[in-house]
């Protein structure tokens, strides 16, 4: 199940998670995943000083994901989908497409909010 965030919520949203991953992908075609936490500037995740395999991924595929797992089981991972590319020793992601995702499996945890699992589950933010 997938929920849709909007780019403007985005900030809001991440008050939810704690730290999450950035996941660039390497010229080998791995992916390359590093602990971060991102602020919000201007509309865009400011990711700090990733480290410099990131930054040479990002300089070279600009495609990112940054993952936020859920706190809890059962709840919701926050994905965000972009463009990124290196500013100084930091990589700037600029959000194609975010979402909150969960397993139909989990369903029956917690949702955003305090609302029901259902409701979440079928309700745009």
């Amino acid at each position: 199940m997938s929920i849709r965030v909007d780019r403007h919520d985005l900030a809001a949203k991440l008050d939810d998670f704690g730290q999450g991953y950035l996941l660039t992908v390497s010229a080998d075609g791995g992916v390359k995943a590093v602990t971060v936490e991102p602020t919000i500037v201007d509309g865009l995740l400011r990711v700090a000083g990733p480290g410099r395999g990131s930054l040479t991924n990002a300089g070279e595929r600009p495609a990112a994901t940054v993952l936020f797992p859920p706190r809890e089981h059962g709840g919701y991972t926050l994905l965000v989908d972009g463009a990124a590319r290196v500013e100084s020793d930091d990589v700037i992601v600029d959000p194609a497409s975010a979402v909150l995702h969960r397993p139909a499996a989990h369903a029956d945890g917690p949702g955003p909010a305090g609302e029901s699992a259902c409701e979440n589950d079928c309700t745009h933010l």
